[in-house]
Order: C-alpha cells, then sequence, then structure tokens
C-alpha cells in the first residue's frame, strides 16, 4: 500500500494542523453537544477550520473524529452513526485539502464503560471507528497513555493491515492512569515490541501533555529509545503564576521557540494539540520549517573529477590565523558586533585597541539575533585597512540565497578577506523585524562545503573560477546543545565539509566544554571556545533565558546575584571569564572573547 506520510516525512520538515475541538468552542459551540456529530450537521463550521490550518501551511490535517467511537458517542445518544460520522470526518477533510494536504483519521482513547453491562472491548470499539476511516492516508492514535490504549491501537490497525498508521502519547514520563500502567515509560516495551514487528507504525508522535515546555522532556526521552520518526504536537499547557497573575505563556513566538527545540532533538513534524491555533501553526511555518529544511538539505558538492580540483593552498599561507592554527600557537580573538547604522568610527577604534594589545583578530557577528547591521564585509575591508588586525566575518545563510551567498564569498575573496565564520543564524522572529523571511537555502554545513569547493577552484555551479581561494574556513558549535548527539554529528559534517577551526558559543562551564571536546576529538579539529565577560546579574539573566545555546550556571548566577551594586557585578562578571580562561586554556586553540555591547576593553581584561 502507498505510504504517503513516510514519502512526505523524507522530504524535510513536516506541519501538522494544531487544535480542532478548540476552534469548534471558539465558533459558539458548547461542550454539552457532540462537536465530531458536526461531521454531518455543520460539515461547512469543520471545513473552515481545516481550510484556516490549510492556509497557514499544514501540511497534514486531522479529521474531526477524535471522540467518534461508539461508547463516546453513546453518551449522546448517537452511537449508531459511528462509521458514519468517521467517513463524513474524512469526507470534510478531503474536501478541505483539495490535494493540498494529507488527510490523518484521528482515533482517541475509547474511554472507560459507563456501567458493567458495557462489555465491548477497546479493539472492538478501535476497529470499528477506524472502519469509517479507511479513506484518510493514515490512522492517527492520539493521546495514548496507557499499555492498555496501546494494545488496543495494535490490535485494530492489524485488521487493516497495509494501512499506515501512527501511534501518538499524550502521557508523562512516569505517569499512571486508570489503575493500570501509564505513561511512556510504561509503554515503551511494548512499543518496542510493536516496531519489531511484522506491521510497525510509519511514525510515533507525541501530542497534547502538559505543555511545549513538558513535551521537551518526553521528546529527548523517547528520541533516546526510537528510531521512527517523530510527531510533535503539543497542547497549549496550563496558565502559570507569574507575580500573582495566571498567564498562558504559549503565545505564537513561545511555540515556535520551542518547535526549534524539537527539531534540534530530530523531530520530523510538528503541530499542536489543544489550545494550537492556526496562528500558531503559520508562526510555525514562517519562522522554524526553512531552517530546519535547510538543514535536511544535502551539502553542496563539487561533481568534476577529483584530478580536476585544485590542490588546496596551504592553511600557513592562506592567513596569519592560519599560520598560527598550523603551528599550534595559541589564538587570541575579540568579538566586535558591527553597528547597526554606518558609522565605524567606534568598531574600528576598538579594533586598534585590540591590535595594541596582541590580539590576533577580530570576530565580526552577521546580524546576530536577526539584527539588521552593517554587513561584516563593509566592516571586516576597513578594521583590515585602518586598524591593521585580522578579521574572522562571520557569514550567515539566513538571509541570502545561494547564488547571493556565492556572491558574498567572492566579494570577501576580491577584499582579501582570509578568514571566514560560517553559521546557519538565527531566525527572523529573534530580531526587531520578525515579519522578514529567512531564506535558509542551505545550512553551515553546505555553506562550509561551498568555500571548500571554492578554495579548490570552482563554484556552486561546478564552473571552474579564475583564481581559486585561499579562506580559513571557521564553523560555529553548542557546547550546551539539547540533542548534545546531534551538535556533535553536525561537528562531524562541517569538518568533512572542510572546516579549518571551530568557535564555541559563550561556555560558563569548564565541564561542560571539555566534555563537547571530548565528544569530538575524533575530528582533530581546533576548538577555539567562547568566553562572555557578564556586565551584571541582569545580562547574566538575559545570556541564560534569551541567547540560544548559552548556559549560565546556578553556581554562576548567585556569584552575579551577591555584587552588592553594578560595578561590583561588573568586576565579577570579568573574574568568572578570567577563571575560565584559566581552566580551559590549557585544552584550546584559543580563546574568543566576546566585547559585551561594544566595550572593547572588558574583553582585554580577560584577555590581559
Amino acid at each position: 500500500m502507498k505510504n504517503p506520510l513516510q514519502e512526505l516525512l523524507s522530504k524535510g520538515l513536516v506541519i501538522f494542523d494544531g487544535a480542532i475541538g478548540t476552534e469548534i468552542y471558539r465558533r459558539n459551540f458548547f461542550v454539552n453537544a457532540s462537536y465530531e456529530q458536526l461531521n454531518i450537521t455543520r460539515p461547512d463550521v469543520i471545513s473552515d477550520i481545516h481550510k484556516k490550518y490549510i492556509e497557514s501551511g499544514a501540511e497534514v490535517i486531522t479529521t474531526n473524529t477524535f471522540n467518534a467511537n461508539a461508547r463516546r458517542l453513546g453518551k449522546f445518544g448517537i452511537a449508531d452513526q459511528t462509521v458514519a460520522i468517521n467517513a463524513a470526518g474524512v469526507a470534510v477533510a478531503r474536501e478541505a485539502a483539495d490535494g493540498k494536504a494529507l488527510i490523518a483519521g484521528s482515533a482517541g482513547p475509547v474511554g472507560e464503560p459507563e456501567s458493567p453491562a458495557d462489555t465491548r472491548t477497546r479493539t472492538e470499539l478501535l476497529k470499528q471507528q477506524i472502519s469509517g476511516l479507511t479513506d484518510s492516508d493514515f490512522i492517527l492514535f492520539e493521546s495514548i497513555r496507557t499499555v492498555l490504549d496501546l494494545e488496543a491501537a495494535a490490535e485494530a490497525i492489524s485488521f487493516y493491515a497495509p494501512k499506515p498508521y501512527v501511534l501518538s502519547f499524550a502521557a508523562d514520563l512516569h505517569a499512571s492512569a486508570n489503575g493500570c500502567d501509564g505513561g511512556l515509560e510504561a509503554c515503551l516495551p511494548l512499543l518496542e515490541k510493536i516496531i519489531d514487528g511484522d506491521y510497525p507504525p510509519t511514525a510515533i508522535g507525541l501530542n497534547c501533555g502538559n505543555g511545549p515546555e513538558a513535551t521537551l522532556a518526553e521528546l529527548e526521552f523517547l528520541a533516546q529509545k526510537i528510531k521512527l520518526p517523530i510527531i510533535v504536537q503539543p497542547n497549549a499547557g496550563a496558565p502559570r503564576n507569574v507575580d500573582g497573575r495566571m498567564l498562558y505563556m504559549t503565545s505564537d513566538e513561545y511555540f515556535s521557540t520551542y518547535a526549534r527545540r524539537y527539531v534540534q532533538l530530530g523531530a520530523a513534524a510538528i503541530g499542536g494539540c489543544c489550545g494550537i491555533t492556526p496562528e500558531h501553526i503559520r508562526e510555525l511555518v514562517r519562522s522554524v520549517k526553512p531552517l530546519a529544511d535547510a538543514e535536511k538539505r544535502q551539502a553542496v558538492t563539487v561533481v568534476t573529477e577529483e584530478e580536476e580540483l585544485l590542490p588546496l593552498i596551504d592553511l600557513e599561507k592562506r592567513s596569519k590565523l592560519g599560520a598560527k592554527l598550523a603551528a599550534k600557537k595559541f589564538i587570541t580573538t575579540v568579538e566586535i558586533t558591527p553597528p547597526r547604522g554606518f558609522d565605524l568610527a567606534k568598531t574600528i577604534a576598538g579594533a586598534r585597541l585590540c591590535a595594541e594589545a596582541g590580539v590576533d583578530a577580530v570576530n565580526l557577528p552577521d546580524g546576530p539575533r536577526a539584527s539588521a547591521r552593517i554587513t561584516p564585509l563593509v566592516a571586516a575591508l576597513f578594521i583590515e585597512r585602518e586598524a591593521g588586525i585580522e578579521t574572522i566575518p562571520h557569514c550567515c545563510c539566513r538571509d541570502k540565497s545561494l547564488i547571493g551567498l556565492q556572491a558574498e564569498l567572492l566579494g570577501y575573496a576580491g577584499a582579501g578577506i582570509r578568514n571566514l565564520l560560517f553559521i546557519t543564524g538565527d531566525p527572523p522572529k529573534l530580531g526587531n523585524y520578525p515579519a522578514s523571511t529567512g531564506v535558509f537555502d542551505i545550512d553551515s554545513v553546505g555553506l562550509t562545503q561551498m568555500q571548500y569547493n571554492m578554495n579548490r577552484g570552482f563554484d556552486i555551479g561546478h564552473e571552474k573560477l579564475n583564481a581559486q581561494t585561499g579562506v580559513v574556513i571557521g564553523v560555529g558549535a553548542d557546547p550546551n546543545a539539547v540533542d548534545f548527539a546531534r551538535e556533535c554529528d553536525r561537528v562531524r559534517a562541517k569538518v568533512a565539509a572542510g572546516a579549518d577551526f571551530l568557535i564555541t558559543q559563550p561556555v560558563f562551564d569548564p565541564e561542560v566544554l571539555f566534555r563537547f571536546m571530548d565528544a569530538i576529538a575524533d575530528t582533530n579539529i581546533p576548538v577555539i571556545a567562547g568566553v562572555w565577560p557578564l556586565t551584571s546579574y541582569r545580562n547574566a539573566q538575559f545570556m541564560h533565558d534569551e541567547v540560544p545555546g548559552v548556559t549560565v550556571p546556578d553556581a554562576i548566577m548567585k556569584r552575579m546575584a551577591a555584587a552588592p551594586d553594578r560595578d561590583a557585578q561588573r568586576a565579577e562578571g570579568i573574574a568568572i571569564a578570567r577563571e575560565s580562561l584559566a581552566a580551559i586554556r590549557d585544552r584550546v586553540a584559543g580563546v574568543q572573547v566576546s566585547a559585551p555591547f561594544g566595550n572593547v576593553n572588558l574583553a582585554l581584561e580577560v584577555i590581559r
């Protein structure tokens, strides 16, 4: 049997829809009636909900049949309509999709019998419901909480083999429900048996639960246990008490922020459950899907024969930085963020201070946190010409197409800039221009490969350049990554693509850095460690809460909080950075010290 879900999952991140019940309630249908019966009595309402999700970018829509089994429908006196309601749910979804999305036939838990006279088994009830969902593209068993629910779903679907299906869990890791074994951990042995059997599911899901944050831990657990694609559909969660106010935290941005973390943990598809609206899905499509798809695309490659490629220019001949890397001498760099305007006087002055202090190079971020700043190419050109110090401009995938990226790399080569750091980039939603569209034709792995190809004399179209480039290729890494194994694998991919050195995100715990370096020791890539001198307790809070890839340990937060005033906090931040540098110096190839808020003297105090 054709498996359209499997085909779709193979192409990149798949976007599911959000809640249906929430949207029905928002349209003034109250809970004293069967929402599933609306498939027959008000198909226009259900169709409109499906269309809103499709307009938002959903690639899979779920039928309005979650509670459409005979036991739950019986509470409304319509159990005899079970098959018709399910079939109508598929028909309404199919008409609304109009070929633009797959149809998931939803089947939730059947519930407990209301009286001893009800002897129908879970399997019988699900089997009957599925008979009305057979025209869907696949069956989605949602909100599985117990071993009994999981067993019933597996037994019921076996009557319709080889119909594609997904088993989706809505359970805490260690929960117990209805007096029987419950929770994801308790269900795992049976789930593994089903996956290894003759009729495995296409994917495994996590839906509902306790909101986006709690779902992150469940995904981390599940991703370590199974190898099938994982679909993540959290609900909006419960309100949180914030200074006496009960606030619902799941805004569009909050949801998409966690969605990005799901992608980092390997989620193959993301959508939403109770409380997640078309607006949430629209933001997910805009800010997360392009980045996720870029990371799944293959790196740029050269199809010419190896003998046609030019030999690489020796590392020590490419730049002063390359010479120090080749000689294994300790490297010092300072990161200075280019200005939002075009006046480079302060930036150049800071670079001169670095040159006078004997710093090897100035790092120049490319639109950090999706900010609109002067291009690092121009900043690098002026700094190298007027301050007499090498630069390491960052080159970001977010804002440019493949052609635009190649033009930029050629620009750096023509300007004589010989060190570059390649990053994927923060999504636009993090900056002051959230409506901007991220391009993400490729990610940092592909961009590294592109520059390596140009170092061998060929461009992205496999055309020979009139001269090969001689760039020292740098890449970034996050030792604090949520999915540590994935981050290590990406470092290996970057090294295989041609990276010469690596710069980490700021690390405040040396042991975290050492663990990371041990894990990637097989790559032999020189590691330049990121160090950030905290300027205040508030700055520490911002770094911990708002900057992706940065974790400030509780012990450091307490040290910063204990300092009585801003001057004392700044001094404590410098002391912490110096301690970090002393602890890591013998293990790393160099250090990159950031200049917070453009204050180069703070960075130099750490290095001195």
